[in-house]
């Protein structure tokens, strides 16, 4: 490296190491780093292996070694959870010091125990998601394929999951989870959405589903579907207000097909139909029929896939 060349990488650092960036610089107060997105890919996976045991992580698995299985991974779960939990909650907490932070140490592995106590139930509502997908697509073989290889079936997972994690209060960790998902499948799930079972994500792809949704049982979204909001209302800073409820209310029984956007705090009523590149910003009431005039003549009766 010639003189020119060192002095314009020391010239660099010097400026990449300015004061003025350090809002772009995390500096953990309590020691701590911040959430591992590398370990919460490994911690998916892991939660995959024990909701779908055989599918996922070991593939030889028996009934007489079920348990062992589960165990070990739950295990290992509490483990390496519990540190990303108390990362999440370190890199939120106000607390300014180079000690470790107890409440911090001591509330994470309570929330992962929490968190781990609610996998059967998580398993229980992703089992009627399969169910849902699997009769609601003629394309599909089995249940099997569609765990092994549906989109909307690993952005489903994921969201469910990130979704009791925020109900746990835990931050920062459940907004990673779903973006996962996202950057793999086109799925944007935010996981505030409230979204019952029997859920179908048909295809998937530019799928967009906002923090204050609210989606019904047995509700189905095909692909580039947007659940959104409108334009949101100021403070007197002329700062958006967050956390007012802001997208659609999508209740049971709906299907929208391919391409179309709903957007505001609207409610599709149960039972309704709305079809293909539809823009849609009013309520509709209970079993209504909206689609394009050009599109009139296709039969949306049951809700077939494509």
């Amino acid at each position: 490296m010639d003189r020119s060349q060192f002095d314009k990488i020391e010239n660099t650092i010097q400026r990449l190491s300015d004061p003025s960036l350090y809002r772009m610089v995390y500096m953990p107060g309590h020691g701590k780093p911040m959430p591992s997105v590398h370990k919460l890919y490994e911690i998916m996976e892991n939660i995959r292996a024990i909701l779908f045991p055989g599918f996922f992580g070991e593939n030889r698995i028996q009934t007489h070694t079920l348990k062992y299985h589960i165990g070990r991974h739950i295990d290992w779960l509490y483990d390496h959870l519990s540190e990303q939990i108390r990362r999440g909650i370190c890199f939120q907490c106000p607390m300014e010091s180079n000690e470790e932070c107890r409440k911090c140490k001591d509330r994470a592995p309570a929330i992962t125990a929490n968190f781990i106590e609610r996998l059967p139930y998580i398993r229980n509502v992703l089992e009627d998601d399969i169910e849902a997908t699997y009769n609601g697509d003629p394309a599909s073989q089995s249940t099997e394929e569609i765990i092994f290889s549906y989109p909307g079936i690993l952005a489903i997972t994921n969201y469910r999951v990130a979704h009791e994690l925020l109900n746990l209060e835990v931050p920062l960790l459940p907004r990673i989870i779903t973006e996962m998902a996202h950057s793999r499948t086109g799925i944007d799930i935010h996981p505030n959405a409230s979204i019952d079972k029997g859920f179908v994500i048909d295809h998937g792809t530019g799928v967009v589903i906002g923090a204050t949704s609210i989606i019904g049982k047995r509700v189905k979204l095909y692909q580039g579907v947007t659940l959104g909001a409108k334009s949101f209302p100021l403070d007197e800073n002329g700062n958006p207000i967050k956390g007012i409820p802001r997208h659609p209310v999508v209740e049971d029984d709906v299907v929208i097909y391919a391409e179309t956007t709903v957007l505001g705090r609207i409610t599709v009523g149960a039972g309704s139909i709305i079809g293909g590149n539809v823009w849609l910003t009013r309520s509709v009431p209970p079993k209504s029929r909206i689609m394009q005039q050009k599109a009139q003549t296709m039969n949306f009766s049951r809700g077939e896939g494509i």
